[in-house]
């Protein structure tokens, strides 16, 4: 009967390896360490994960535009590293210091109203539903505290890659998926966690 036990343990055990999502963090530029660690853990705590940290790369030249502002478009940097993630991870999240932008569409998949604002709208992060790539800039979350900055990081990096493993943004007033609309307020509102229906809804909390 012991070793029936074993085999049955040992099979749980690789089900349960097998779960355990593997997370790729790709800083851009000179993006700094300390920051690249503080996204490390907070993604590990939030979702259990591997987290590993890529080697430095050059912000891919194709992404950058000038409309408004330099900037490099948020959804071009995201299909860029869906191309270069290692097969070896599950999703791969992007950090960078410049701003970022993406387009902001209507329930009717027009452009957002003013089209001048919204066509190409700065944004702290972006990542589709489900995807395996994200991305974070710090250039918006920066205007504060130390302490209050890196909350944010944590926060937003947190959010984004839900977005990959499938979540939308919840009605929970507290939990780290939760609409920004378009304010840095709601991002200092909530917690740096999942709520439990969230966690519910990609099989954590069992």
């Amino acid at each position: 009967m012991r070793p029936l036990i074993v085999c049955i343990l040992l099979s749980l055990w690789s089900c349960s390896t097998d779960e355990t999502i593997k997370v790729g963090i790709q800083p851009f530029e000179n993006f700094d360490r300390s920051l690249t660690d503080t996204v490390l853990n907070a993604l590990a705590n939030a979702y259990e994960a591997k987290v590993y940290v890529l080697d430095h790369k050059p912000l891919p030249e194709e992404a950058f535009i000038n409309v408004k502002s330099p900037r490099y478009r948020a959804d071009k940097l995201i299909a860029i590293m869906k191309m270069q993630k290692p097969d070896s991870l599950d999703y791969i999240i992007s950090l960078t210091d410049k701003d970022i932008s993406t387009t902001k569409w209507d329930y009717l998949g027009r452009i957002k109203e003013p089209e001048s604002k919204y066509s190409d709208w700065g944004v702290f992060g972006l990542g589709y539903r489900p995807g395996p790539s994200c991305i974070v800039s710090t250039y918006r979350l920066k205007n504060t505290d130390q302490r209050k900055f890196i909350e944010r990081l944590k926060k937003v990096a947190i959010h984004e890659l839900g977005h990959n493993l499938g979540l939308d943004h919840c009605e929970s007033e507290l939990c780290v998926m939760r609409d920004a609309v378009e304010t840095i307020k709601t991002i200092d509102r909530v917690d740096p966690k999942l709520c439990g229906q969230c966690k519910k809804r990609i099989g954590f909390g069992r």
